[in-house]
């Protein structure tokens, strides 16, 4: 018998095992395997994935990130 147990939760799916909020920078480091400090370089020089600012906190979205993954693996293949 087929349950709900039984079948990947389609939004992981969609999200590509990202979680379903919104990212911090400590996340990002701990994707890209990066100090925390890199994270802040990315940002300010425009290099790594898209943030926001809400207030004062930095947060990421995760489809922006994934989108951001997507983008590097086809420029590294057309390079």
């Amino acid at each position: 018998m087929d349950t709900a147990l039984d079948r990947p939760d389609p939004r992981a799916i969609l999200r590509g095992g990202l979680p379903d909020r919104y990212l911090i920078p400590d996340d990002i480091a701990e994707i890209f395997e990066v100090p925390k400090e890199t994270v802040y370089q990315w940002r300010k020089k425009r290099t790594g994935p898209p943030g926001f600012r809400i207030g004062k906190h930095l947060r990421y979205d995760p489809a922006d990130v994934r989108a951001y993954v997507i983008q590097r693996k086809a420029a590294d293949a057309a390079a």
